[in-house]
Formats: structure tokens, C-alpha cells, sequence
């Protein structure tokens, strides 16, 4: 009677989930395809370039009193072709100001035009030149060069004499239908291109970061992924559609235990030219075969849904750090002696009251071998480790490990835990075991604690932000979605072959439906 029943539900629950599972299986299938769409784009990182320190006629201290700017969250210096500027985050403002380091003058939409010469150079590349004509300029060649380092940049930016143009631009600080959370990193900007595939490139100006890039092709399979996979067109269910999705794969999982149940109690039968006991067999024997690929889908996916009702707060989490405009004396040429290398970039940063120049640094040789930062982050999964030195503000005096240090002082200040309470860290510069790649921040800094479940932070120094927080609880659900889920399990013989496990296994849950369904109408018409 017991065995009778299970078969009964079996056959029950089977029907009712079985577009779901086609549903999803197929865009299982799908997105492994999806990454051949993604938009090509020249490269997802702007290189390096030293900062000369002739460039710099005005100290920022100058050029903040210019504007009477008595204070500020932060500053770090940018280039847009070769006019250098001081990038300042102001207090209670959402916007960057730009000021010229030869004069002071601020760039008029600074953040807006920068957003721009990021986008266009991930895009397209560095601006090939005349090496006998041009200088080190990074970014397309005008036609009209203006002496005025505001204008120069401006024209620079809005009037290129090649590449695609821009049709527009603004900034997002909440995520959309088209650039999801799952990207993480905000506020950004938005810029569109006139090409025939519309493409449009997300930049962090901020960080100099590359977030994101779709066209029409890419933006379509998504549209796709998202009705058919993450369902959300239920939106308006609010949390009711991640219970929907709980019932629904939890009696997937269910079904799947019961039909391995039914294997391994009964035996098929064999007589030859009946079509429903030849069905009954194919069933029986596909299944089976299976059912373990279905078990990992399936409890994982449960598994993954659960963490969906937790509302990521890691935005909530950076450096609140502010600075006074008549304590800060930033002397470019004093930072360069006193680190001894070529500096590509200067902030400001707090470590336990005491203020430091946060100084980036390149080797003398630049970015070759092992130094040489990836085109496809996605595909290569890794960054070369940074090389990056703290300056005494006071004293200009080196701080020794001065990047761990930070990176504890980030990491207590988020926990409320002290130095006494870590027990180890390391710089994370590949995207692999619990920190994957859908935390998208490279390089960062591990540090882990003794409480809270073993607590790990990881912090991103340069800028100050909280990149993602797990402990023994979540490493669980990390590498179950990881290796059962997205089959990394396969790691060991590259992307394509995970890649390839994916989509047959995925095919495979759609090959058990349809086997399934033919016994089911076969079943019918013999009655």
C-alpha cells in the first residue's frame, strides 16, 4: 500500500513540476551560452600611467580653498588624456568634483565627462597615435587640441575624431532592470553608444572600474534568463515568489527520491512489443541514470533560494573617514621620493587616528609578466597583487605593511572585533572557493576571525568598502551552489568542459520530462 502511494504521488508530483523544471533546465542550458554573447570590449581595466610630478601647479589644498571646500571624504588623482586632475569627494554631495592640478579650475560635469573617457576607453581601447607627433595621451586624438586643461578634456571627451558616438548618459544609484544587483557595485554611470548592437558600458568612476557592458543581443538572452530561470515576472509577489520557487524545486527534489525509491524496490517487467511497458523502462532506466544531476540541481537551487530572504547590506559597510581642506599639504613630488617608484595614484586614508597617503605604486618594467592586469576579468578570474604604500601624512614616513594593516583596521571597524581577535589574513586576487566571482571587487584582503562562527571580512583597500562577509554558515550554501549547482566541480579541466557539464546535465532533466510525459499519454491511452 505504502509502495502503491509513493508511486501515486510520484506520477502526481511529477506532472505538476515538470514545465518548471523544463523552465529550468533550459535556461540552465542557456547560460553557459549566455557568456559567448556577452559584448567584446577592448579591456575591463585602464592602465596605470606614473604621475609626473611637474604636472602638478597647485597643491589641493589650493585648489579646495579656490572653491572654499573646508573639507571632504576623499581625493585621488585621475587623468582624462594628458590633464591631470584632483578628484575630490565632497561632503553631502553625490557628485565628484574634478580640479585641475595646474590651476585649480574645476572641470564643469567633471564626473560626467570622466564617466564617458572611461567607457569609451574599456570600450575601444587606448587611442592608437603618431609616436613622432603625439605624447602619452591615453585617450582619442582631437583634431583641435586647446591649450586650457579644462576644455582640452572636454574636447577630448565630447568631440573625438573617431570611434563610436555617445547618446547618453546618466547615473545610476540603484539597481534596474538591466543592471541587477548581481553587479553589485554602485553608484554608476551609464553610458550608451550609437552602434547597431546599442551597446551600453556601466563604468565606476569612483574606481577607474569597468561593472558591466550588454547590447541588444546579451540584454535579450538576459530578459529571457530572468522569465524563465529567477521568475520575475512574479515580482509583484513580492517574497511570495521565492516561496513559490521553495515549493516548487523542493518537489522536484522530493519526486526525485521517491523515483529512486520505486528503482530500487521493483523490477521491470519485460514483454516484448508492449509500448507502455517498453515507456515504463525507458522512464525507469533515464531516470535513475539521472537523478543524482537532479538531486545536486534541485537542493542547491532550495538551498540558494533560502539565502534570497537575507537583504544584503555590504553597501552599508565603507571608510566614513573625512578630511580638513588646512591639514591636508599633498606634495606629489615629496610622496614620489619617499616611495621610490612610479605612483600611479594617491588617496587619503585613516588608520587608528593617524592619516596616511594611500600611494599605488608599478614597477619600473610596468605591467608585463605576472604584473599584467587581465582584458576579460570573467574569463581569467585574476589580478595581478597590488602594490600600494602608506605614507605618514605628518611625517611622510613609510608604515610597514601598511596595506594589512588597513585592511585589519576596515575589517575590525565593520565587526566591532580588534587585532587580538584575527586570526589570520591574505590578499585574495583570484575569484575562487568561498569568494566567487558574483563579488566582482578585485584584489582584496581576507581577514578572518576567531567568533561569530569563524567569521571572514573581505575588504577591498582601495576603496574602503566591504566587498562581502561569510562565516561557516554561508560556506555551505557558497560551495553547494558552487560545485552542485554551477559544477565547478569541474574546474580541474577548464571553463569549457564545466561549461559542458552544465548544459548536458541540464538537457538531461529536459530528456527525463519528456520520457516521462510519453509513458504518462501512453499510460492514458491504454486506459
Amino acid at each position: 500500500m505504502i509502495k502503491k502511494n509513493i508511486y501515486k504521488w510520484h506520477r502526481i508530483i511529477s506532472i505538476v513540476i515538470a514545465i518548471p523544471v523544463v523552465l529550468w533546465a533550459a535556461s540552465g542550458f542557456m547560460h553557459p551560452i549566455m557568456s559567448s554573447f556577452r559584448p567584446k570590449v577592448a579591456t575591463q581595466f585602464l592602465s596605470a600611467k606614473a604621475i609626473d610630478s611637474s604636472y602638478e601647479k597647485i597643491t589641493l589644498e589650493e585648489a579646495l580653498l579656490i572653491y572654499k571646500i573646508d573639507s571632504f571624504k576623499n581625493v585621488r588623482l585621475i587623468h582624462i588624456d594628458t590633464n591631470w586632475f584632483y578628484q575630490v569627494q565632497l561632503i553631502g554631495k553625490d557628485e565628484l568634483a574634478y580640479l585641475s592640478v595646474k590651476n585649480g579650475k574645476l572641470l564643469k560635469k567633471g564626473d560626467w565627462i570622466y564617466a564617458q573617457y572611461l567607457a569609451r576607453y574599456f570600450l575601444e581601447g587606448e587611442a592608437k597615435k603618431d609616436s613622432l607627433k603625439q605624447d602619452k595621451a591615453t585617450a582619442p586624438i582631437v583634431e583641435n587640441p586647446v591649450t586650457d586643461c579644462c576644455d582640452a578634456a572636454t574636447v577630448c571627451v565630447l568631440k573625438p575624431n573617431k570611434g563610436a558616438k555617445v547618446t547618453d548618459v546618466h547615473k545610476l544609484t540603484s539597481f534596474d532592470d538591466e543592471y541587477k544587483d548581481i553587479n553589485r557595485v554602485l553608484p554608476v554611470y551609464k553610458v550608451e553608444f550609437k552602434r547597431e548592437d546599442s551597446i551600453r558600458v556601466y563604468v565606476e568612476t569612483s574606481q577607474d572600474r569597468f561593472a558591466f557592458a550588454v547590447d541588444n543581443n546579451r540584454a535579450l538572452f538576459s530578459r529571457i534568463f530572468v522569465i524563465i530561470h529567477t521568475w520575475e515576472w512574479l515580482s509583484f509577489l513580492g517574497v511570495g515568489r521565492i516561496y513559490i520557487e521553495l515549493i516548487l524545486v523542493g518537489l522536484a527534489f522530493i519526486t526525485s527520491i521517491m523515483g529512486l525509491y520505486i528503482f530500487f524496490t521493483t523490477k521491470s517487467k519485460k514483454v516484448k512489443g508492449n509500448e507502455l511497458v517498453a515507456a515504463r523502462r525507458n522512464h525507469r532506466y533515464t531516470s535513475a541514470s539521472i537523478s543524482l544531476f537532479t538531486l545536486m540541481f534541485s537542493f542547491s537551487g532550495f538551498y540558494h533560494a533560502l539565502t534570497k530572504f537575507e537583504v544584503d547590506i555590504r553597501d552599508q559597510y565603507f571608510d566614513k573617514s573625512y578630511y580638513q581642506t588646512a591639514s591636508t599639504h599633498l606634495n606629489i613630488d615629496s610622496i614620489i621620493k619617499y616611495t621610490n617608484k612610479p605612483v600611479t595614484n594617491i588617496s587619503l586614508v585613516t588608520i587608528d587616528s593617524s592619516q596616511y597617503y594611500q600611494v599605488s605604486t608599478k614597477k619600473e618594467s610596468g605591467f608585463k609578466g605576472g604584473d599584467k592586469k587581465p582584458k576579460d576579468l570573467m574569463k581569467e578570474m585574476k589580478v595581478p597583487k597590488p602594490q600600494i604604500a602608506y605614507v605618514n601624512t605628518s611625517n611622510y614616513t613609510l608604515l610597514k605593511n601598511g596595506d594589512q594593516k588597513y585592511a585589519h583596521y576596515l575589517a575590525n571597524t565593520f565587526s566591532g572585533n580588534s587585532d587580538k581577535d584575527v586570526i589570520s589574513d591574505s590578499v585574495i586576487t583570484k575569484f575562487e572557493g568561498e569568494y566567487g566571482f558574483v563579488n566582482k571587487r578585485l584584489p582584496v584582503w581576507k581577514v578572518a576571525y576567531a567568533k561569530n562562527n569563524n567569521e571572514r571580512y573581505y575588504v577591498e583597500t582601495t576603496s574602503g568598502k566591504l566587498s562581502v562577509k561569510v562565516d561557516d554558515t554561508d560556506i555551505f550554501e557558497g560551495l553547494s551552489f558552487s560545485f552542485l549547482h554551477k559544477h565547478h566541480f569541474m574546474d580541474f579541466a577548464g571553463k569549457e568542459w564545466r561549461d559542458f557539464s552544465t548544459m548536458f546535465w541540464a538537457m538531461a532533466q529536459i530528456m527525463v520530462v519528456v520520457v516521462g510525459f510519453t509513458l504518462y499519454f501512453k499510460s492514458r491511452k491504454k486506459k
